[in-house]
């Protein structure tokens, strides 16, 4: 049977799935053409999407400005957010997600005490940063305070946002993931 003989439905399957393969294709071919690094690509409702991941080492400047990975930029764009994270580090979201993020704080209840709670120590802390001609932004006193950021940095790209870590505290906790406790955790969480 050629594509001319499927029925109506197996075709726009079927065109369907070439179109989505064709636009990853033309993707993974412009960004070689370009010289850009490849990055890992997720579908979403939004369409094609890069997960953010890596691990990068800078140093903040005397100021607190910390370098945006060159890799990262384009992910994050001009401006993003940065407030206080979990386990100790900073999270970074980019405009769009973190409007994704603040819509779910926005559906929390105002009379569950653990809600508010969890609502204030995200935004209380948030700032919008701004990249500059050099790829650099600054990190707040506060935030820098919040996660113990002296001089050494570590920016990781976790799916949809950045953590930023002081080094020596992110060299710490990296060091307690056990790759077997991983795996077992795997099957409980479906993957």
């Amino acid at each position: 049977m050629n594509f001319k003989e499927r029925p109506q439905s197996s075709k726009k399957i079927l065109k369907k799935f070439c179109k989505k393969a064709c636009k990853i294709w033309n993707y993974i071919l412009k960004s070689k053409a370009s010289g850009e690094k490849w990055y890992k690509v997720v579908e979403s409702e939004k369409g094609w999407e890069h997960l953010l991941i890596g691990e990068y080492e800078h140093s903040l400047d005397a100021k607190g400005r910390l370098i945006m990975p060159a890799k990262l930029r384009q992910d994050m764009g001009d401006k993003f957010i940065v407030t206080k994270g979990l386990d100790g580090c900073l999270f970074a979201f980019s405009q769009t997600e973190w409007l994704n993020f603040e819509g779910k704080l926005k559906s929390l209840p105002l009379s569950d005490r653990n809600a508010r709670n969890f609502v204030r120590f995200f935004l209380s802390g948030a700032t919008e940063c701004e990249i500059d001609k050099q790829g650099r932004f600054l990190l707040p006193a506060n935030l820098r305070a919040a996660a113990n950021l002296d001089k050494e940095a570590v920016i990781i790209g976790v799916g949809t946002r950045l953590e930023i870590w002081d080094k020596e505290t992110w060299t710490k906790c990296d060091e307690n993931i056990s790759a077997d406790e991983i795996a077992e955790n795997m099957t409980m969480l479906g993957i």
